[in-house]
């Protein structure tokens, strides 16, 4: 089963131990670094990556749930804002990503053992 899909500036996760979908749109304007998380559902998950033109998946993102924001721009303050409205979310979309992130250090292990 896919668990993680990814786009030009987004990426969306599946974590099976609790049947969650995260997406998470990402880069950098000419203001700065601007990160967007979401909770999305299993059909948006679905439909993601099936568009011609990656705008209309990050439309699609944006229409579900945002759970954080990072934008740190040249604009109003000297510093990053952060704003967090769903702390739970934001917390286990971190652990699916890491999740994500250790399997796949675990399957490139294996195979740089195998060809040794």
């Amino acid at each position: 089963m896919v668990t993680e899909k990814h786009g030009g500036h987004w990426t969306a996760y599946y974590d099976p131990d609790t049947n969650r979908y995260f997406a998470q749109i990402m880069y950098i304007s000419r203001e700065g670094l601007e990160q967007y998380n979401y909770e999305i559902s299993q059909d948006v998950f679905a439909r993601l990556g099936t568009f011609g033109d990656d705008h209309d998946n990050i439309e699609l993102i944006k229409s579900a749930k945002m759970t954080y924001s990072f934008e740190n721009t040249m604009y109003g303050t000297l510093g990053p804002e952060r704003t967090v409205w769903d702390e739970e979310a934001h917390a286990s979309m971190k652990e699916t990503v890491k999740k994500q992130k250790e399997k796949a250090e675990k399957k490139e292990n294996k195979k740089g053992k195998k060809k040794n």
